[in-house]
């Protein structure tokens, strides 16, 4: 982690950093969304810990307006190249691709590049293309990112940029290769030089598969965790700024140091107290709690005393997502109802008040299979549980992505109200149910691709 140094200034007015006096070969005008903003900070970090030789300097656009005005500032003073990096998740494909419009037509410049990464850039890049990003970037992004800073900044062909796709001569994407995956350790999870910070990403990639999850899909279906030894340079950089809330981004907290079903829970230690130690006195520790959820088959007394001893948070996100034991098996989501109940007796007994993720109109999901998610919540907030409800979206890059969307009945809708009007139940489950509807429209206009075109 000493390779690690920051370069960047503290942002500006409109996040325009204070220039170097030399020319830009790129500007880097990021498209900074809120919802997004953990993946683009481990992509300005990645910048920051392999700089290229080409000049560079970050902007931060917080609206596709103010986004606009910083390509045009940037190619007013002098950039050759402007790089504009967009990330979304598959519901928000729609809203961005009129942003990306909007800026495009108030900022038409071929040197002018628009890039769009992610999960749904990774699993559609043909749509994005379409939408009309130039490029699409696939898989991971930390080590393309740099490249493409790179080569922009040498005027090279960007083809030689393995991890992403761009229109041949009859539109259809080709792809430059496969991503580079480098270990967690590689990079930083956040931007230091531009005060970037946030949650800290100690796992990538799921074991699991779940037939919904767009994870293991995008990064593998296999576990690659963070060190204790970089996870503390994280903290003490951020304690040294005077930061003291320390959260994680994993798929499963406590697969942490594992690379099978069985927690480790030692290594789950070492982790949380080399963290404690970094800390500021005052420090809280979050895990356990958004964005680093439990399975329930890992809640166990010694597992719940052993969070208690370290984290600050008094509820713990578990992932049940269905009632029925036939449709947790058709989701493979590798557990039973039994292990979820248990789960939330356990996290209650130690102190904890458990947030017990449903989804609801999963595939192939019938009356019977809702009632025992219904009934299954009402036995689980009787326990002190609250129930985080969510409408199933057919995600692309999912074994289920070309599911039809989720139909939730009417009176199962009416006990939602219900549990939300005690607060025992919370989500944004009607949302979903639009997205849902809109994800299986582009999956029918968009049929899984057929093989795949290389450069």
């Amino acid at each position: 982690m000493s390779a690690y140094d920051p370069r960047r200034t503290a942002p500006g007015p409109l996040g325009l950093p204070a220039r170097t006096g030399r020319p830009l070969d790129v500007a880097v005008v990021v498209r900074y969304r809120k919802a997004v903003t953990y993946g683009m900070h481990a992509l300005l970090g990645a910048l920051e810990a392999n700089p290229p030789e080409a000049a560079h300097d970050v902007w931060l656009g917080r609206t596709a307006e103010e986004t606009a005005e910083l390509i045009t500032a940037a190619l007013d003073a002098g950039a050759a190249r402007v790089l504009v990096p967009w990330s979304f998740y598959s519901p928000d494909a729609e809203a961005m691709a009129a942003e990306l419009a909007d800026v495009r037509a108030a900022v038409d410049d071929p040197r002018v590049v628009h890039v769009a990464g992610g999960v749904h850039a990774t699993a559609e890049p043909q749509q994005i293309l379409d939408a009309g990003w130039d490029l699409a970037a696939i898989g991971e992004g930390e080590a393309t990112f740099v490249s493409l800073v790179a080569a922009l900044g040498r005027g090279e062909p960007l083809t030689g940029v393995p991890g992403l796709a761009l229109r041949d001569t009859d539109g259809r994407a080709l792809r430059t290769g496969t991503s580079v995956r480098g270990p967690l350790d590689a990079t930083p999870s956040f931007a230091l030089g531009l005060h970037r910070f946030g949650p800290i990403e100690i796992t990538r990639g799921c074991i699991y598969s779940c037939r919904f999850c767009q994870t293991p899909f995008a990064f593998s279906a296999r576990f690659r965790h963070r060190s204790v030894e970089s996870v503390r340079w994280h903290v003490r950089e951020m304690s040294e700024r005077g930061l003291k809330d320390v959260r994680f981004i994993t798929p499963t907290c406590l697969s942490y140091g594992t690379q099978d079903e069985t927690p480790d829970l030692d290594a789950v230690e070492e982790l949380l107290a080399g963290c404690r130690e970094e800390m500021l006195p005052h420090g809280r520790l979050f895990f356990g709690s958004f964005p680093s959820e439990i399975r329930p088959e890992h809640v166990t007394v010694e597992a719940m005393r052993l969070l208690k001893r370290y984290v600050s948070n008094d509820n713990v996100i578990i992932g049940a997502q269905s009632g029925s034991d036939r449709i947790l098996d058709a989701a493979k989501r590798g557990h039973g109802v039994q292990p979820v109940r248990d789960a939330v007796r356990i996290a209650v007994q130690e102190g904890f008040r458990p947030n017990v993720d449903f989804i609801f109109g999963m595939p192939g999901e019938e009356e019977a299979d809702a009632d025992a998610s219904l009934s299954l919540a009402d036995e689980l907030t009787g326990l002190g549980a609250r129930i985080h409800a969510h409408t199933f979206m057919p995600l692309p890059g999912t074994p289920w992505r070309d599911a039809e969307p989720a139909v939730v009945a009417p009176a199962t809708i009416r006990r939602f109200d219900e549990l939300a009007a005690r607060g025992d139940l919370y989500g944004h489950w009607q949302r979903q149910a639009e997205h849902a509807r809109r994800l299986a429209e582009t999956a029918k206009a968009y049929p899984r691709r057929e093989r795949r075109r290389r450069v």
